[in-house]
């Protein structure tokens, strides 16, 4: 069996896999990426979930998350102004190549596809090395990125699994016993993407329905919806549709717990899983004519393989719970963890198939519009608490199962990848394991990579005081400002040259709401909800007057009938 050596390896090509990958190698450590698809980058990729949800505003994108979107926005034709659910959305084939081509362009970065762990190796409390099915790895640090914690289960590390009730740690929305819920969804239901595509006509290929089709499982999927808002909820440039729906749709999670029970009851549920969305795409198409069918973005039409939202979670140094992703007395952030080294602002959203779960709100309105209230993440997550040579980088974070809720979207991840790969690397280089890490160089050496750590609503990269003001909080967490404003200049760039100006009436509905009713250009005339991603618009939005002229730039969304305002002009 060949051996290969490595400073880092990464198992698994996930969306914190690749960037953990990428973030090692620029650091400089010799670093191998084992990715079990040929596409890398997992959610965004390979799973089709291109429309991204979460760390959406202007200050938000940062990172290799912003350098993901600025990729995007100049290779994707048309822009992703496309769906109501995100602000992004993209052919996922355009994602998967910039991962590819961001991982080949490092020479001490190799990845080899189609393969998965088969075994640890370890000495004493130190994992050194993993076993593939034609080769094994030795490392100094590896990082489990695979989509459902299966390093953790091969090396016997301790880990969680499903609920916890509220005796563990006082969480607000947890269960205070077993329920109904908690037994028939021990977590939250995988989804196995569909994409569709609108042909023009009635010239589809025809989709066969697969075994056990039953339409009355779908019959409400769109009860409260029109077709054109269901079809437009994920809508992809060229006429495509990623079909991500909650509501009596495609998510599937029927005896989920086979997905780590044995690889024979895995591939079992992965089978159910995507005859189900086979399923909805049947009753689609039978629903809507052969005007709509799979479109060509996947092989089968159907992803890789399903998103999960919810893999095993390690037991680690420390567990973010959700008392920590939950806003502040009268405030508008979390607090700041002292050894944040990632952040999201997703509000808290669970999926159980024909069950409401209700949870603790941290949503707010900013922009005008819905977002969700900022939080960080703790480095003492990604480390387990009982071995050595090891990292986690995905899902599979100390997180209670209430708060990975919010943890596991596509941009947090991301972030928590790059903290990871980049950790991995200095520990390399400081001879050391991440447990004994510093952590103010882990957030130095992000910082220098402009990859933000402490949310705040007015800071975009951009900015020339954002180094100061970043390290500053980090210097005095106990300073961070409860609306997550920081007394910085207002900062105005230019806006996108991919605006255009528009003119109307401003309309303010009650707080962080408002309309404007277009009468020039004529071809965009009638009532659009003005929004905006930019600190310094939303200041201004907050301060226009009701029923005056206004004249803006921005772009257009159409399936959220949306403006999405840039710059105001007057």
């Amino acid at each position: 069996m060949q051996i290969l050596t490595a400073d880092v390896l990464v198992v698994g090509g996930s969306t914190g896999g690749t960037v953990a990958a990428i973030a090692s190698a620029r650091r400089g450590a010799k670093t191998i990426l084992v990715s079990e698809f040929p596409w890398l980058g997992g959610m965004l990729t390979s799973a089709g979930v291109c429309a991204p949800d979460g760390n959406e505003l202007e200050s938000f994108q940062t990172g290799l998350w912003g350098a993901f979107l600025k990729d995007l926005q100049l290779r994707q034709p048309g822009g992703l102004d496309n769906s109501w659910v995100s602000f992004f959305s993209y052919d996922p084939r355009i994602g998967a190549r910039i991962f590819a081509e961001w991982v080949q362009a490092l020479p001490n970065l190799h990845w080899i596809r189609g393969d998965v762990p088969l075994e640890v190796y370890r000495q004493g409390g130190c994992i050194t090395g993993i076993r593939f099915r034609k080769f094994a790895v030795t490392a100094k640090i590896t990082l489990d990125a695979t989509e459902l914690g299966d390093l953790l289960a091969l090396a016997d590390v301790p880990y969680r699994w499903g609920w916890e009730f509220q005796s563990a740690w006082n969480e607000l929305s947890a269960p205070v016993e077993p329920n109904a819920l908690t037994a028939q969804y021990p977590v939250q239901a995988p989804t196995w993407v569909i994409v569709m595509q609108d042909y023009g006509t009635d010239i589809a290929p025809e989709i066969a329905p697969a075994p056990n089709y039953d339409a009355s499982k779908f019959t409400r999927a769109w009860e409260n919806y029109s077709v054109e808002q269901f079809l437009n909820y994920g809508r992809l440039p060229e006429n495509r549709f990623m079909i991500n729906w909650p509501v009596h749709g495609n998510d599937y999670g029927v005896e989920v717990e086979r997905l780590i029970t044995s690889e024979t009851k895995r591939n079992e549920f992965l089978q159910e899983c995507f005859w189900h969305s086979q399923n909805f795409a049947y009753f689609i198409q039978s629903q809507m004519s052969r005007r709509y069918g799979l479109a060509d973005v996947f092989d089968t039409g159907l992803a890789m393989h399903p998103y999960y939202r919810e893999s095993r979670r390690v037991i680690g140094l420390e567990t973010l719970c959700e008392q920590d992703i939950l806003p502040i007395p009268t405030g508008q952030v979390a607090a700041l963890k002292p050894d944040a080294i990632a952040f999201g602002n997703y509000p808290n959203d669970h999926h159980y198939p024909g069950f409401e779960f209700p949870l603790a709100p941290k949503s707010l309105r900013w922009g005008g519009r819905w977002t969700g209230t900022p939080f960080t993440i703790p480095y003492g997550c990604l480390i387990p608490a009982t071995i050595d040579g090891l990292m986690v980088c995905e899902k599979n974070i100390s997180v209670s199962h209430i708060a990975n809720g919010a943890t596991r979207l596509q941009p947090v991840v991301m972030g928590i990848g790059q903290a990871a790969g980049m950790a991995a690397a200095l520990c390399v280089e400081q001879r050391c394991q991440p447990r004994d890490l510093a952590v103010r160089t882990l957030q130095e050496a992000l910082l220098v990579e402009k990859a933000a750590i402490a949310p705040l609503f007015n800071l975009p990269p951009q900015h020339p005081e954002w180094l100061y003001w970043q390290k500053y909080y980090l210097d005095n967490p106990e300073k961070y400002p409860i609306d997550g404003n920081c007394p910085c200049v207002v900062y105005q760039d230019m806006p996108p040259d991919t605006t255009t100006n528009f003119s109307g009436t401003f309309y303010r509905h009650n707080i962080q709401n408002y309309t404007i009713l277009i009468d020039s250009p004529t071809e965009s005339c009638g009532s659009w909800v003005l929004v905006t991603l930019r600190s310094h618009i939303d200041q201004q939005l907050q301060n226009y007057t009701h029923a005056k002229q206004i004249s803006v730039y921005g772009r257009l969304n159409y399936a959220g009938k949306w403006l999405l305002v840039e710059e105001i002009a007057d």
